[in-house]
Protein backbone atom coordinates (compact mmCIF):
# COMPACT_ATOMS: atom_id res chain seq x y z
CA UNK A 1 0.00 0.00 0.00
CA UNK A 2 1.35 3.59 -0.90
CA UNK A 3 0.39 6.37 1.38
CA UNK A 4 0.11 10.40 -0.72
CA UNK A 5 1.52 11.54 3.05
CA UNK A 6 4.68 12.58 2.02
CA UNK A 7 4.47 11.24 -2.07
CA UNK A 8 6.06 12.95 -4.47
CA UNK A 9 2.79 12.77 -7.45
CA UNK A 10 3.21 13.44 -11.09
CA UNK A 11 -0.11 13.73 -12.94
CA UNK A 12 -0.41 13.75 -16.46
CA UNK A 13 -2.86 15.84 -18.00
CA UNK A 14 -2.96 18.18 -14.38
CA UNK A 15 -4.26 21.25 -15.71
CA UNK A 16 -8.17 20.71 -15.78
CA UNK A 17 -11.28 18.15 -15.15
CA UNK A 18 -10.15 15.20 -13.60
CA UNK A 19 -6.34 15.83 -13.26
CA UNK A 20 -6.77 18.98 -11.47
CA UNK A 21 -9.13 17.50 -9.06
CA UNK A 22 -6.49 14.41 -8.66
CA UNK A 23 -3.91 17.24 -8.09
CA UNK A 24 -6.16 18.87 -5.06
CA UNK A 25 -6.80 15.41 -3.41
CA UNK A 26 -3.41 14.69 -3.40
CA UNK A 27 -2.44 17.63 -1.95
CA UNK A 28 -5.41 17.04 0.09
CA UNK A 29 -3.85 13.76 1.54
CA UNK A 30 -0.32 15.21 2.53
CA UNK A 31 1.49 14.73 -0.88
CA UNK A 32 5.13 16.58 -0.58
CA UNK A 33 5.52 17.46 -4.05
CA UNK A 34 2.71 17.22 -7.01
CA UNK A 35 3.69 17.97 -10.31
CA UNK A 36 0.87 18.83 -12.69
CA UNK A 37 1.36 18.22 -16.77
CA UNK A 38 0.10 19.85 -19.73
CA UNK A 39 1.08 20.55 -23.05
CA UNK A 40 1.23 24.31 -22.75
CA UNK A 41 1.81 24.31 -18.65
CA UNK A 42 0.96 27.61 -17.95
CA UNK A 43 -2.57 26.28 -18.10
CA UNK A 44 -2.03 24.50 -14.45
CA UNK A 45 -4.16 26.02 -11.93
CA UNK A 46 -3.82 24.98 -8.25
CA UNK A 47 -0.67 27.44 -7.06
CA UNK A 48 0.95 24.68 -5.14
CA UNK A 49 1.74 22.57 -8.00
CA UNK A 50 4.64 22.40 -10.10
CA UNK A 51 3.72 23.01 -13.77
CA UNK A 52 5.53 20.84 -15.82
CA UNK A 53 5.25 20.35 -20.37
CA UNK A 54 4.90 17.01 -21.33
CA UNK A 55 3.40 15.68 -24.38
CA UNK A 56 2.61 11.93 -23.90
CA UNK A 57 3.20 11.50 -27.42
CA UNK A 58 6.34 12.64 -27.81
CA UNK A 59 9.33 10.80 -26.74
CA UNK A 60 11.24 13.95 -26.59
CA UNK A 61 9.27 15.44 -24.12
CA UNK A 62 8.40 12.44 -22.24
CA UNK A 63 12.12 11.88 -21.67
CA UNK A 64 12.40 15.79 -20.47
CA UNK A 65 9.86 15.33 -18.06
CA UNK A 66 11.42 12.05 -16.58
CA UNK A 67 14.63 13.75 -16.19
CA UNK A 68 13.21 17.10 -14.63
CA UNK A 69 10.81 14.48 -12.07
CA UNK A 70 13.58 12.33 -10.88
CA UNK A 71 11.98 12.60 -7.09
CA UNK A 72 8.31 10.92 -8.29
CA UNK A 73 7.03 8.27 -6.46
CA UNK A 74 3.30 8.35 -7.56
CA UNK A 75 2.35 8.36 -11.73
CA UNK A 76 -0.74 9.26 -12.51
CA UNK A 77 -1.50 8.66 -16.21
CA UNK A 78 -4.98 10.67 -16.39
CA UNK A 79 -4.14 12.67 -19.96
CA UNK A 80 -6.30 11.14 -22.56
CA UNK A 81 -8.25 12.18 -25.62
CA UNK A 82 -11.89 11.45 -26.83
CA UNK A 83 -11.97 11.06 -30.85
CA UNK A 84 -14.57 7.96 -31.00
CA UNK A 85 -13.46 7.62 -34.68
CA UNK A 86 -15.34 4.79 -36.47
CA UNK A 87 -13.23 1.53 -36.62
CA UNK A 88 -14.83 1.40 -40.68
CA UNK A 89 -14.82 4.58 -42.21
CA UNK A 90 -13.05 7.35 -40.21
CA UNK A 91 -9.28 8.45 -41.45
CA UNK A 92 -6.90 5.98 -40.18
CA UNK A 93 -4.80 8.80 -39.00
CA UNK A 94 -7.71 9.72 -36.27
CA UNK A 95 -7.73 6.00 -34.52
CA UNK A 96 -3.67 6.37 -34.62
CA UNK A 97 -4.28 9.38 -32.57
CA UNK A 98 -6.24 7.84 -30.19
CA UNK A 99 -3.91 5.34 -29.68
CA UNK A 100 -1.00 7.13 -29.44
CA UNK A 101 -2.33 9.20 -26.78
CA UNK A 102 -4.72 6.59 -25.24
CA UNK A 103 -2.60 3.71 -25.16
CA UNK A 104 1.25 4.33 -26.11
CA UNK A 105 1.42 7.58 -24.09
CA UNK A 106 0.58 6.38 -20.73
CA UNK A 107 3.24 3.15 -21.73
CA UNK A 108 5.95 5.70 -22.88
CA UNK A 109 5.34 7.53 -19.51
CA UNK A 110 5.29 4.68 -17.46
CA UNK A 111 8.62 3.54 -19.38
CA UNK A 112 10.19 6.41 -18.84
CA UNK A 113 9.12 7.16 -14.90
CA UNK A 114 9.31 3.56 -13.49
CA UNK A 115 12.86 3.49 -13.09
CA UNK A 116 12.81 6.92 -10.60
CA UNK A 117 10.33 5.27 -8.71
CA UNK A 118 11.95 2.05 -8.35
CA UNK A 119 15.25 3.91 -7.20
CA UNK A 120 13.19 5.94 -4.69
CA UNK A 121 12.01 3.11 -2.80
CA UNK A 122 8.88 1.96 -4.98
CA UNK A 123 5.60 3.25 -5.11
CA UNK A 124 2.66 3.58 -7.41
CA UNK A 125 1.37 4.09 -10.56
CA UNK A 126 -2.76 4.60 -10.96
CA UNK A 127 -4.01 4.49 -14.98
CA UNK A 128 -6.99 5.90 -15.99
CA UNK A 129 -9.05 3.84 -18.53
CA UNK A 130 -12.88 4.17 -18.79
CA UNK A 131 -15.80 1.70 -18.67
CA UNK A 132 -15.37 1.61 -22.27
CA UNK A 133 -12.44 -0.53 -21.81
CA UNK A 134 -15.24 -3.17 -21.72
CA UNK A 135 -18.05 -1.74 -23.81
CA UNK A 136 -17.43 -1.37 -27.45
CA UNK A 137 -19.43 1.28 -28.41
CA UNK A 138 -17.10 4.28 -29.09
CA UNK A 139 -14.97 2.62 -31.72
CA UNK A 140 -11.13 3.91 -31.25
CA UNK A 141 -11.87 5.21 -27.88
CA UNK A 142 -13.12 1.90 -26.77
CA UNK A 143 -10.18 -0.15 -28.30
CA UNK A 144 -7.29 1.99 -27.32
CA UNK A 145 -8.81 1.94 -23.51
CA UNK A 146 -9.30 -1.50 -23.70
CA UNK A 147 -5.37 -1.69 -24.70
CA UNK A 148 -4.98 0.18 -21.83
CA UNK A 149 -6.56 -2.02 -19.25
CA UNK A 150 -4.32 -5.29 -20.99
CA UNK A 151 -1.50 -3.28 -20.70
CA UNK A 152 -2.13 -2.42 -17.03
CA UNK A 153 -3.08 -5.87 -16.21
CA UNK A 154 0.66 -6.64 -17.39
CA UNK A 155 2.56 -4.05 -15.87
CA UNK A 156 1.13 -4.47 -12.46
CA UNK A 157 2.61 -7.96 -13.00
CA UNK A 158 6.02 -6.91 -14.26
CA UNK A 159 6.07 -3.52 -11.85
CA UNK A 160 5.31 -5.83 -8.34
CA UNK A 161 8.82 -7.48 -7.80
CA UNK A 162 9.84 -4.02 -8.36
CA UNK A 163 8.33 -2.57 -5.30
CA UNK A 164 5.79 -0.77 -7.73
CA UNK A 165 2.11 -1.14 -7.26
CA UNK A 166 -0.77 -0.21 -10.16
CA UNK A 167 -3.92 0.40 -9.59
CA UNK A 168 -6.74 0.80 -12.89
CA UNK A 169 -9.12 3.55 -12.68
CA UNK A 170 -12.92 3.03 -14.32
CA UNK A 171 -15.15 5.49 -14.87
CA UNK A 172 -18.09 6.41 -17.15
CA UNK A 173 -19.21 9.93 -17.64
CA UNK A 174 -17.43 12.38 -15.79
CA UNK A 175 -18.29 15.99 -15.40
CA UNK A 176 -15.72 17.95 -17.77
CA UNK A 177 -15.32 19.35 -20.54
CA UNK A 178 -14.66 16.84 -22.49
CA UNK A 179 -18.71 15.25 -21.27
CA UNK A 180 -20.40 19.11 -21.70
CA UNK A 181 -22.51 17.76 -24.40
CA UNK A 182 -23.24 14.58 -23.15
CA UNK A 183 -26.95 14.27 -21.27
CA UNK A 184 -26.17 11.46 -18.76
CA UNK A 185 -25.56 10.75 -15.43
CA UNK A 186 -22.15 12.50 -14.60
CA UNK A 187 -19.98 11.77 -11.55
CA UNK A 188 -18.11 15.02 -10.49
CA UNK A 189 -13.96 14.79 -10.76
CA UNK A 190 -13.97 15.34 -6.71
CA UNK A 191 -15.91 12.13 -6.50
CA UNK A 192 -13.95 10.27 -8.95
CA UNK A 193 -10.79 11.67 -7.78
CA UNK A 194 -11.35 10.80 -4.14
CA UNK A 195 -11.87 7.23 -5.10
CA UNK A 196 -9.32 7.21 -7.21
CA UNK A 197 -6.59 7.89 -4.65
CA UNK A 198 -9.00 5.62 -1.91
CA UNK A 199 -7.51 2.89 -4.17
CA UNK A 200 -4.11 4.08 -4.55
CA UNK A 201 -3.72 4.40 -0.75
CA UNK A 202 -5.82 0.84 -0.23
CA UNK A 203 -3.31 -1.23 -2.62
CA UNK A 204 -6.49 -1.50 -4.69
CA UNK A 205 -6.18 -3.66 -7.84
CA UNK A 206 -8.92 -1.60 -9.63
CA UNK A 207 -11.67 0.92 -8.40
CA UNK A 208 -15.00 0.62 -10.25
CA UNK A 209 -16.13 4.33 -9.67
CA UNK A 210 -19.63 4.79 -10.10
CA UNK A 211 -22.81 2.22 -10.51
CA UNK A 212 -22.02 1.53 -14.17
CA UNK A 213 -18.57 0.57 -14.00
CA UNK A 214 -19.77 -1.64 -11.52
CA UNK A 215 -22.70 -3.04 -13.48
CA UNK A 216 -20.62 -3.45 -17.03
CA UNK A 217 -17.67 -4.97 -14.92
CA UNK A 218 -20.43 -7.91 -13.58
CA UNK A 219 -21.55 -8.72 -16.67
CA UNK A 220 -18.13 -9.52 -18.64
CA UNK A 221 -18.85 -13.23 -17.87
CA UNK A 222 -22.12 -13.06 -19.64
CA UNK A 223 -23.00 -13.65 -23.25
CA UNK A 224 -21.39 -11.23 -25.27
CA UNK A 225 -25.50 -10.24 -26.30
CA UNK A 226 -26.33 -9.52 -23.02
CA UNK A 227 -23.24 -6.35 -23.58
CA UNK A 228 -24.58 -6.09 -26.79
CA UNK A 229 -28.43 -6.73 -27.46
CA UNK A 230 -28.57 -5.00 -30.86
CA UNK A 231 -26.88 -8.82 -32.02
CA UNK A 232 -30.24 -9.97 -31.38
CA UNK A 233 -32.02 -7.72 -34.01
CA UNK A 234 -32.50 -9.84 -37.24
Amino acid sequence: MTSLNGAVVLITGGSRGLGNALVEESFARGAAKVYATARDPRTVKHPDAVPLALEVTDPASVAAAAEQAGDVTVLINNAGVSINASLLDAPLDDVRREFETNFYGPLQVTRAFFPAIERNGGGHILNVHSVLSWIGRAGSYSASKAALWSATNSLRLELKPRGIDVTGLHVGYVDTDMTANVEAPKSTPQDVATQALDGVESGAHEVLADEMSRKVKANLAADIATMYPQLLER
